[in-house]
């Protein structure tokens, strides 16, 4: 635990951003995403270091206000270009947008953001929203996805490519809505969550048009808790049938990221958070000797640096050059400790 955490807090920049993956790396993942950084603050409200939380979930209303005007005119006239969406990753130091194409129309990432932000304030008690500038610009982002029109509007999702109409997406809105919706002073219409609700339901358990079964959709179960019971059995079995891999899960079917394949087919990209998050769940479910499973294979994904990297190359001990990524240590720590807490009877 402590080795990990330790990691994870090297990732993370003096102005409370985190980085993707180490600072150094020449991928790209030395910039913050508003997705990253939610996942990667899970480790750390998981066993309570609320400085840390609070100082990243700062630095992200700090984001915000600096391109208020920005969601200013998503919200007086609904986009058309990508350019003109909240954008999902900035410079960690200067809050400052990064304009090439990477796949920026993320909508999940804003969900995210109301989802942990409410339940931060509602039910753990945590302080974030300090002053009337936080409150109208979070106010702004519940109108801005009323004005994007989020329940149909087609998104590159939490992998950051083509653009369809995500489940992933719709839940997170959802559950951001729902979840902000809680926070006296937020106006959230009703309708506004019935309309994600019935394009998420109708679309279940499909991920998207052309994705039958995405790791994405596990987001779903935790940490967003949006889908039924049904739902949820569904997810998961398919996700362990048809993702689930030696040294991770894949994202989906023919994902063509760092696929071993040249010609980018069966060879995909086996990802680490898989293991943690579906033992995570199944911790949730009270399946135990499951999570312990998971938890065991998760603990097999770090490599010789001690470290957890983004992926492991199909069928190989082989990861790229993300190692390590945070949203791997995260989901890690947060499996561990919920485990060990089990055993140690403790709520």
């Amino acid at each position: 635990m402590k080795q990990h955490l330790r990691i994870l807090k090297e990732l993370q920049y003096p102005t409370g951003l985190f980085a993707a993956s180490r600072k150094a790396v020449p991928t790209g993942y030395e910039k913050a995403w508003l997705r990253d950084n939610f996942y990667e603050c899970l480790a750390f409200e998981k066993i309570g270091d609320w400085e840390t939380v609070r100082k990243t979930y700062r630095a992200i209303l700090d984001i915000f206000l600096k391109h208020e005007y920005k969601i200013d005119h998503a919200i007086a006239k609904k986009p058309e270009h990508r350019y003109q969406y909240i954008h999902p990753r900035y410079n960690p130091e200067t809050f400052d947008e990064f304009w090439e194409e990477w796949g920026n129309k993320q909508n999940d990432a804003i969900g995210a953001i109301l989802f942990k932000i409410g339940k931060l304030e509602h039910v753990k008690g945590i302080r974030l929203l300090e002053n009337d500038n936080d409150k109208r610009v979070i106010q702004k982002l519940v109108d801005y996805l009323a004005s994007i029109e989020y329940w149909h509007d087609p998104d590159s999702g939490m992998w950051e490519e083509d653009e369809e109409v995500h489940a992933s997406s719709i839940g997170a809105c959802v559950a951001g809505l729902k979840m902000i919706k809680k926070y006296t002073d937020i106006k959230v219409p009703r309708e506004l969550i019935k309309a994600g609700e019935k394009t998420l339901h109708a679309m279940l358990p499909r991920e998207s048009r052309r994705k039958y079964v995405d790791l994405a959709l596990l987001s779903l179960i935790y940490p967003y808790n949006v889908v039924t019971k049904k739902e949820r059995d569904i997810i998961l079995d398919n996700v362990k049938y048809h993702l689930l891999r030696k040294h991770g899960v894949i994202r989906y079917k023919n994902d063509h990221y760092y696929n071993k394949n040249p010609d980018g087919y069966s060879e995909e990209a086996e990802w680490t958070f898989g293991f943690s998050w579906l033992a995570i769940i199944f911790e949730k479910m009270k399946k135990w000797d499951l999570a312990k499973e998971y938890i065991s294979l998760a603990k097999q994904t770090i490599n010789s640096d001690g470290e957890i990297p983004e992926l492991y190359f199909c069928n190989s001990r082989d990861f790229n050059e993300n190692s390590p990524l945070g949203w791997s240590e995260s989901l890690f720590i947060v499996a561990v400790y919920k485990m060990n807490r089990k055993h140690l009877n403790v709520d």
